[in-house]
């Protein structure tokens, strides 16, 4: 098995008497499709928060992304040495269009400039499959999923080694959580490890490789998607007691 891209050893996240994140470890090798499932507040954002650092890192454990310890780093050094990420609202600028969104996306942290910055934005828009009707259409015009498929976009203009989602279904109808599950496939067959984070268990069931669920900031069972989902622990957590 190759080494992890990325590594978490009992990462950890405090907020005065609350334990938010508690001793979570787990690894994602490199080219795969990592699901991260729970029930409301399991502590899902807040760990990819400590993973990126925005706007926290980890109050105690180990973070290493490629072999180097980034627990401590800033966010756009972690992010320029290609990890990146979406957030479970949508990050929109109204009054930008669909290339400048994805282009101010490139901008962050000095990653590009100029010719190299024109034609990322285009390559991530292509690989999106955002038509180019809509891509100088402001992105207070756009469709739910055309804001999905830019948000995507704007987090792969950088060309990230791990590309984090958080929840990119919320508020998707059920073709559009099809045509999402494709456009993922898609861009993890380009060499792009995806960490996702969903509700939608439908969604990490048909993507993901290994599934993690947490229950109170801690890890409550990790391995093959149909095996995890059936866990009774599981079952009472996560759903409530009722069968997948």
């Amino acid at each position: 098995m190759p080494d992890p891209i990325l590594d978490l050893r009992g990462v950890t996240k405090k907020f005065g008497g609350l334990t938010a994140v508690n001793d979570v470890s787990f690894t994602v090798t490199p080219g795969e499709i990592y699901g991260v499932a729970g029930p409301n507040g399991s502590g899902k954002s807040t760990l990819f928060n400590c993973i990126t650092g925005i706007p926290f890192g980890p109050t105690a454990g180990e973070i290493r992304f490629k072999g180097a310890r980034i627990d401590g780093a800033r966010p756009h050094q972690i992010f320029r040495q290609g990890l990146s990420r979406t957030f479970q609202k949508d990050a929109e600028f109204p009054d930008l269009t669909a290339r400048e969104t994805v282009a101010l996306g490139g901008h962050y942290g000095g990653a590009l400039r100029g010719t190299a910055l024109k034609d990322a934005t285009e390559e991530a828009l292509e690989l999106v499959q955002f038509d180019e009707a809509r891509r100088d259409m402001a992105t207070a015009d756009l469709s739910v999923y055309g804001k999905k498929q830019l948000m995507i976009a704007s987090a792969l203009v950088s060309k990230p080694d791990i590309l984090m989602l958080d929840e990119p279904a919320s508020g998707l109808t059920r073709p559009e959580i099809a045509a999402l599950d494709a456009l993922l496939i898609k861009v993890n067959q380009t060499g792009v490890t995806i960490l996702i984070i969903e509700h939608v268990l439908g969604l990490l069931l048909s993507v993901s490789q290994r599934l993690l669920v947490l229950n109170h900031g801690a890890v409550l069972t990790e391995g093959d998607p149909q095996t995890v989902i059936r866990d009774p622990r599981v079952v009472e957590a996560y759903l409530g007691g009722a069968a997948a």
